[in-house]
């Protein structure tokens, strides 16, 4: 076993580890711990259940970010004197590294993919990690990873609210705004939740709606209750919303609001951390931006059709309207995850020609819709949505896919969801009757 491991006791090591989860988080612990020959016990809701029997059996429990601290497994491993940590906690022991952290309502993502792709572009090793699809516990397990790797972490709320060990040597905090209503009691709380990783952070570079949000609330001291402990320690706020277009990324994804604040916080570390300027721009211009994040699908009879099923938020789905010049044929609705459905309605109405609902809450935005004096249809999957989108469309419209809410209740995720949009389009033609018809 590897006994370089100071934060743990031998103890919790010596027997089986419960994991919680078996998706990429779990299965990443699961991975770190076979490395360091420790058995990993998964419990999962479609699999073993954890009692207090199985309780018993063990002094740590992994879990993923789907379980929330009130989890009853985490209650019941504690109160059976286990230690609980977080996956993300967890992996952060074993990883000898360096991390970068990401944080943010929107733009995480891309701004995590981006930060990789520049720091590998000058040689340097860096791997994308954390809430992206790849666990920080995966990349620790990893033979080819030393000393010199930098994993880009993508942290969630939902990874950040149980922090203990997970250190930082920057982050990058893109935006805050309303989100996850539905984990978090209140958008303090969610704030909280940001704000431990930051805590957590040697440096950190915040957006402009980071700073409105510490400035409406009591400041940085009443924001950021516990720093670390320096004299002079805060963020370093960066102007993401007032710069003007800076010409050497025109033709780029960061050309434009809302990318072009990932750049603005990716510039200003860069900076800081002492790399050359032009090799940020270089980047900016091999940089190709993920799926389902305002993709331009295909044109049908002089309507144009976008995918932006990742945007799972209020925010994200009206950035997405501000880049278009005129009123768009919206796609919205989904699986709720809280927060003021008629407070966002009336913020979009005056960029929205006519709204297609679908999913668990297309019957509340539709009364929030009609309140704002917004024309839209009750179309219930997305199929039907195409379909209404298109017979309404006159040539020179958008239709724009952009939720606003997570996909679960009738897609496996939004990536499924928006793969599903982009078949239906591309199936679509204006001269067949046969798909209009349904």
């Amino acid at each position: 076993m590897n006994q370089d491991v100071p934060q743990l006791s031998d103890g919790l090591l010596k027997r089986p580890v419960a994991v919680f989860g078996d998706g990429e988080s779990g299965r990443g612990a699961c991975s770190v711990l076979a490395r360091i020959g420790v058995e990993g016990v998964v419990y999962d809701a479609r699999g073993a259940e954890f009692t207090r029997a199985a309780a018993a059996r063990h002094s740590l429990a992994v879990f993923s970010p789907g379980f929330a601290p009130d989890h009853p497994w985490i209650r019941l491993a504690r109160e059976s004197g286990a230690t609980a940590l977080g996956e993300i906690d967890f992996a952060s022991l074993f990883w000898k590294g360096r991390i970068l952290a990401v944080t943010g309502t929107n733009g995480k993502t891309t701004l995590v993919e981006f930060l990789a792709h520049a720091l590998g572009g000058i040689g340097l090793d860096a791997r994308a990690a954390g809430n992206i699809g790849r666990s920080l516990s995966r990349l620790a397990s990893d033979g080819g990873c030393t000393a010199a790797t930098i994993a880009v972490c993508e942290i969630s709320s939902f990874q950040a609210e149980t922090m203990g060990f997970f250190a930082a040597e920057a982050l990058l905090w893109t935006n805050f705004a309303e989100d996850h209503l539905e984990r978090h009691p209140g958008m303090e709380a969610y704030f909280r939740a940001k704000a431990a990783v930051a805590e957590r952070s040697g440096t950190v570079f915040a957006g402009s709606s980071v700073r409105a949000w510490v400035e409406a609330n009591g400041g940085v001291s009443a924001a950021f209750p516990h720093p670390p402990g320096r004299p002079g320690w805060g963020p370093n706020w960066i102007d993401t919303a007032g710069q003007a277009p800076d010409p050497r990324l025109s033709g780029t994804v960061f050309a434009d609001h809302p990318q072009r604040e990932n750049f603005l916080l990716a510039a200003a570390w860069w900076r800081a951390a002492g790399y050359d300027a032009g090799d940020l721009f270089r980047a900016a211009r091999t940089f190709e931006v993920g799926r389902h994040r305002l993709s331009r699908v295909a044109e049908i009879g002089g309507v144009v059709f976008w995918n932006d099923s990742k945007a799972t938020n209020f925010h994200a789905v009206e950035a997405a309207l501000g880049r278009f010049g005129s009123p768009v044929l919206l796609i919205a609705g989904g699986k709720s995850k809280g927060g003021d459905i008629a407070g966002f309605a009336g913020r979009i109405a005056p960029r929205v020609k006519r709204a297609f609902l679908i999913g668990e809450t297309g019957a509340e935005l539709a009364a929030a819709f009609a309140s704002a004096g917004v024309p839209h249809s009750m179309s219930g999957t997305l199929a039907a949505a195409v379909r209404g989108a298109l017979s309404s469309a006159s040539p020179g419209d958008n239709v724009l896919l952009s939720p606003g809410f997570a996909s679960f209740d009738q897609f496996k995720g939004y990536a499924d969801r928006g793969d599903r949009f982009e078949a239906l389009v591309r199936g679509a033609n204006a001269a067949h009757p046969a798909f209009l018809a349904g």
